[in-house]
């Protein structure tokens, strides 16, 4: 199949394209690198299945495609804080446009939605029936409700115009290509760690969050995009629930550092829980994460004190 992934130099995107390319697809990689880096895709330009397309999903495009992940979005809050603005333009309009591919191709279209979605939760775990409790005007919405805008169009598409979608809530992923600066707290915490630099927490590390192996991450997505039982949405995540000040322990621990743990005043709407219902994926896709969470976060501190 020819496959466009957009958002394809990012973190998840460039794995996703990967696992694709070998694969043996043709894969179109787009993406403005407001997020992304060249460095993510470089390995995959030799390859005579790959192509680069530098463009922003905000504006229009065309291309021949069979099927369309839409991972085009600024993912921590750092980065989607950064201009919030563009962050809701790059959720809402980048949706429009990349449904408006699927409708005129007939491409089979997957959204990576997120478990932000969900807001600052009311229950626990969180199920795909949940609705979420959100704050539409806080500093978190840009991405918030444009990812929840994005649903919408996603499921008005797929009544309206029959838009082949699938829609998966992405929960909190980590693993090799994440940016040392992205503000995501787990490659924040393990950079901090290996320079024995403090490690700062904000609130007082009782919020709780569960975070997926990349490699497992990348298995959800293609196993929900290849079938053809239901568009979703579906949870992908980790169940292994997790507070905030223990993962911090546990990183300094593994990273053998000498790390000090600082507490900051709590975020604007940090959310204090932050756990998937996995039921619908195990029997939708036969889903779950496979590598537990003391494994990956040994691998990915190895990755990155080799790349030092």
């Amino acid at each position: 199949m020819k496959i466009l992934v957009t958002g394809g130099a990012g973190f998840l995107g460039s794995q996703l394209c990967e696992r694709l390319v070998k694969g043996t697809h043709e894969v179109i990689c787009l993406d403005n690198f407001f997020t992304g880096t060249k460095e993510n895709i470089a390995p995959l330009l030799d390859f005579k299945n790959f192509e680069l397309l530098r463009h922003d999903v905000i504006d229009p495009f065309k291309v021949e495609v069979d099927q369309i992940y839409n991972l085009a979005c600024p993912a921590s809050p750092i980065q989607y804080q950064t201009n919030p603005i563009k962050t809701i333009k790059t959720s809402v309009m980048g949706a429009i446009n990349c449904l408006g591919l699927a409708k005129r191709v007939q491409a089979k279209i997957f959204q990576a939605s997120t478990s932000e979605v969900y807001g600052d939760p009311l229950e626990s775990p969180q199920t795909e029936l949940y609705w979420g409790n959100t704050n539409p005007i806080g500093q978190r919405a840009c991405y918030d409700e444009g990812k929840r805008c994005a649903e919408t169009l996603f499921f008005d598409y797929y009544r309206q115009n029959g838009v082949a979608i699938r829609v998966a809530r992405i929960f909190n992923t980590y693993g090799p290509k994440m940016l040392s600066n992205d503000g995501r707290v787990i490659s924040n915490f393990i950079h901090k760690a290996l320079n024995n630099e403090p490690i700062v927490i904000y609130g007082d590390g009782s919020q709780t969050r569960s975070f997926c192996y990349v490699d497992d991450m990348i298995d959800g997505m293609i196993a929900f995009m290849d079938q053809d039982k239901h568009v979703g949405p579906l949870n992908l995540g980790s169940e292994e629930e997790i507070p905030i000040k223990h993962l911090a322990e546990l990183i300094i621990g593994l990273s053998n550092s000498d790390s000090e743990i600082q507490y900051a005043n709590a975020l604007e709407d940090d959310p204090c829980q932050r756990k998937p219902d996995l039921e619908f994926a195990r029997s939708l896709i036969n889903w779950e994460p496979k590598v537990g969470l003391k494994k990956g976060l040994m691998h990915l501190i190895e990755t990155i004190q080799k790349a030092k």
